[in-house]
């Protein structure tokens, strides 16, 4: 959307930011400006202000800030085109359009809008029509509650393929509207136009703000409609065809609804059907959507990144757990892979074999699919089960082919450091897999698989996590690593304390093996942290910090985290020295900015 500065300063200066606001959050006069509890985080003491005369709003409790436009988007969940028009629409203004062409456009479809509106209320209100009992007793027999049934606007087409014509004709649509629209289908017997959708439930499809734009169909049971005199038997699902209004590999079912709801911090989840979403909607689980009939596309995985207003943005996908499932998850992740980006990825999750969402919830409750949730594994996990699953590594050149198609895999990734961190948990694992084969093979028991449980730790905290428990395991390492290890710091409290008496351990009783150094900080009331840090979640990203790995495995491990540290940190610098020089350009700030470039060019050399 490209507008005037002379449009958007008019919009700003018709609308009372204060009012805006002040319909969303308890406002209260403070001097000549407003404070209230900000709407986007929760507190209990007032640090969000609006100031009509500057027309923005700051809350010094989370930094939020912005003006009447931004405030919109973010409660509202919408993009900039959105709010704008949202706020034209209240302030009594009109968008102005670039171009005739694009007012003839917007003409059309304000009236193919209209006209599947009016589709919408017919089909509805020919739910509720003596005769199609069967078809409202269907939905309930699905387990669908009153309220939800009007709340998706669900409805009923009638067998015959002439009734909608005529009623919307009566309205005043013409045949080629109808047409255009996908209501109507050109007869190739030279006869008018019929119905597309006849003698089927209705689910309509809105878009982002709730406008109904398409419609799709399930055929009645067969033992709810009379049997086919040519032995046809009709698709159990039609959707419509793409229209001006309609694109389906753009549109995701139940968007309007899961949009609200992921603003409202509700998770996003992609499931497979209509009623699926319904069900998941109904039983609480209302960030649900659904593709229309097709895979996922590169447009619809962004919608859902979009729809996220939080920082990371992991929608979760559920799957059928057969083996057409898994199939479809696999086509999946290879559709993402290439889209990924720092704090945006996906989760992974399957059904029991021969459920739904709304079959599972129907007869086993919420509990079952809550259950299905939280067993989601990480995009990375998938890949990774699906490439071992079944393969040796029990050579070098077997690791050497699974570290080669893992490889292949993270380079499908565009972002260059989301890449780079797939690289590294691949050949972690790889290490972390023949690990596993040389103990089962000296006869001890191996301790690999897919663990999806979380960390105690994340991010750097997980890489000091990792350093600190490869000491603890592997304390002959330490004289190799002491002049590194002692140079680290940690803002992890808890962390912060094992580490300083780890080292104080070492320097004062120099030769500790793994068992007496473990026992002099359990002495010293260090368990608890010793246990955050000595644990499966810590293991599954770094096999070589296991008591029982190789020193060689051990001491190559640790010194490849450490690097991995001291690059998250060196650019951590050279953002902030960035940052310094575009807020004030000195000889200084430059010279820093140069220096530090300087060493993490020497650095990757």
């Amino acid at each position: 959307m490209s507008l005037s500065p002379r449009f958007m300063d008019a919009l700003r200066s018709r609308l009372s930011l204060s009012e805006i606001v002040g319909r969303r959050v308890k406002l209260t006069r403070a001097g000549r400006e407003f404070k209230g509890c900000c709407p986007f985080h929760n507190e209990k003491t007032p640090s969000f202000y609006v100031n009509d005369d500057k027309q923005f709003f700051h809350c010094f409790g989370c930094g939020a800030h912005g003006d009447v436009i931004g405030f919109t988007m973010r409660l509202e969940n919408l993009s900039f085109p959105e709010a704008v028009e949202a706020l034209a629409v209240e302030a009594g203004m009109e968008i102005p359009k670039p171009s005739p062409q694009d007012a003839a456009r917007a003409r059309q479809e304000r009236d193919l809008h209209a006209l599947v509106e009016e589709t919408t209320l017919f089909f509805e209100e020919n739910l509720r029509r003596r005769g199609n009992e069967d078809a409202l007793g269907y939905l309930r027999g699905r387990g669908l509650r009153e309220e939800t049934i009007s709340g998706f606007r669900l409805g009923f087409a009638p067998a015959d393929g002439g009734s909608l014509r005529a009623h919307l004709l009566k309205k005043g649509f013409r045949d080629e509207e109808m047409i255009e629209s996908g209501v109507l289908h050109v007869s190739t017997r030279g006869e008018a136009p019929y119905a597309f959708f006849r003698d089927r439930i209705i689910f309509p499809v809105a878009d982002r703000r709730g406008r109904v734009v398409a419609f799709g169909g399930r055929v009645m049971p067969d033992h709810l409609r009379p049997p086919s005199r040519s032995g046809h038997k009709p698709p159990k699902y039609i959707n419509s065809s793409e229209t001006p209004l309609f694109h389906k590999g753009e549109m995701l079912y139940g968007l309007a609804q899961a949009r609200q709801a992921a603003g409202e911090n509700h998770p996003v989840l992609v499931v497979e059907g209509y009623l699926d979403v319904i069900a998941c909607h109904q039983a609480g689980f209302r960030g649900a959507v659904a593709p229309l009939g097709t895979a996922l596309t590169e447009e619809q995985i962004m919608a859902l990144w979009g729809m996220i207003p939080g920082r990371e943005k992991v929608p979760v996908l559920c799957f059928d757990g057969d083996e057409a499932g898994r199939r479809a998850a696999t086509r999946a992740a290879s559709r993402i892979l290439p889209l990924l980006g720092p704090d945006r990825s996906v989760k992974i999750s399957f059904l029991p074999e021969g459920q739904d969402p709304d079959t599972l919830i129907l007869s086993q409750g919420t509990k079952a699919f809550e259950s299905v949730l939280g067993g989601a594994m990480g995009l990375a996990d998938f890949i990774w089960s699906g490439l071992q699953a079944g393969r040796s590594v029990d050579t070098p050149e077997a690791r050497a082919g699974l570290a080669r198609d893992l490889e292949a895999e993270a380079l499908k990734i565009a972002d260059r450091s989301v890449q780079e961190y797939y690289l590294r948990s691949f050949r972690d694992r790889v290490r972390e897999a023949f690990f596993a084969f040389r103990s089962s093979k000296n006869g001890r028991t191996p301790s690999v698989g897919l663990s999806v449980r979380r960390p105690a730790f994340a991010g750097e905290r997980l890489r000091g996590a990792i350093l600190v428990a490869t000491i603890l395991n592997h304390p002959e390492i330490f004289d190799a690593v002491e002049e590194d290890f002692c140079g680290l710091e940690w803002d992890d409290p808890g962390l912060s304390r094992l580490y300083g008496a780890v080292l104080s351990c070492l320097h004062t009783n120099p030769g500790l093996d793994r068992a007496r150094l473990q026992g002099h900080l359990t002495g010293a009331g260090l368990e608890n942290e010793m246990g955050r840090v000595l644990c499966e979640a810590v293991y599954n990203h770094a096999g070589f910090a296991r008591p029982k790995a190789e020193r060689e495995d051990a001491l190559e491990g640790w010194r490849e985290t450490l690097l991995s540290v001291r690059a998250q940190g060196m650019g951590q610098e050279i953002r902030n020295a960035k940052r310094a020089l575009s807020g004030e350009f000195s000889m200084e700030n430059e010279s820093r900015l140069i220096a530090l470039q300087k060493m993490a060019g020497k650095k990757e050399n």
